[in-house]
């Protein structure tokens, strides 16, 4: 008998990620990250549109719909989200990677930081991903990656809004289990600290923070916004056709070990 291939086809050279005229649709657009997924995918030849709580966010992204709405705003979400859909530009790609924190310890954590943290980075994310994710089966297929955080992993500070990255594991492997078979693959990325102005008040308050927080990596240094935004193009295309309800680290190897205690105390003692 004839020998049968069901592997997915290699995209042709030109194109390497299979993402040529594909339509992406980015939230949180505008932050760090959000700009580097947007210039990443838009590099790989998609299309992309960009989602963020304002249209100052949004200035100087090159994007073929602009989204603003509130996570928190679950009717604005939703007509956001209708409209892209009517428009005839339902995504191809959903990468949700919008997020928020500010309780930063657990004394830090009351009932209305709590509820905020999970409403942005948990919540909102399932007010944007259903609809879409109809859209994408009702078409035959589609991908989805969620940015979470190494504080999905592990705890690192900010108890609530980790609860919330933990949670889009979780969901994120719901969707791959039972979309599957629609043709929906869903993918988590978890980034360790990534180099952007969410750290300015962090610099500002020590200097010598950045420094530290190097030393916490193997890589001796934090993560860069293009190298996440790398992962997310990688898990959305083709060459990924085999890989949904996975959790990747894009963190500098923090998540495989403990540098610090390597190197302060187990070398100190050999």
């Amino acid at each position: 008998m004839p020998e049968t291939n069901d592997a997915a086809p290699s995209p042709p050279v030109a194109d390497p990620f299979g993402l040529a005229g594909r339509r992406v649709l980015v939230t949180g657009a505008g932050g760090g990250i959000g700009r580097a997924l947007v210039a990443a995918f838009r590099q790989a030849g998609a299309v992309v549109s960009g989602a963020d709580q304002s249209a100052a966010m949004l200035e100087g992204l090159d994007l073929e719909h602009r989204l603003v709405f509130e996570l928190t705003d679950t009717a604005a979400c939703a007509a956001a989200i209708a409209g892209l859909l009517e428009a005839g530009a339902a995504p191809d790609i959903l990468v949700n990677n919008a997020g928020y924190t500010r309780a930063e310890t657990l004394p830090q954590v009351d009932d209305a930081a709590w509820d905020r943290e999970i409403a942005v980075n948990l919540t909102g994310a399932y007010h944007v991903t259903t609809p879409i994710i109809a859209a994408m089966a009702a078409r035959g297929g589609g991908a989805v990656v969620f940015i979470s955080s190494v504080n999905a992993l592990a705890h690192h500070g900010n108890p609530a809004y980790s609860a919330a990255k933990a949670g889009l594991l979780a969901y994120a492997k719901a969707i791959a289990v039972e979309k599957g078979a629609d043709g929906i693959r869903a993918n988590v990325i978890c980034p360790g600290s990534v180099l952007t102005r969410a750290w300015d008040h962090r610099f500002a308050r020590d200097p010598a923070t950045r420094q530290n927080v190097a030393g916490h990596y193997p890589i001796g240094r934090m993560v860069n916004p293009s190298e996440v935004a790398n992962a997310a193009v990688f898990l959305s295309s083709p060459l990924a056709s085999g890989i949904t309800g996975a959790v990747l680290p894009v963190d500098g190897g923090l998540m495989a070990g403990n540098l610090r205690f390597v190197r302060d105390i187990i070398d100190k003692e050999a």
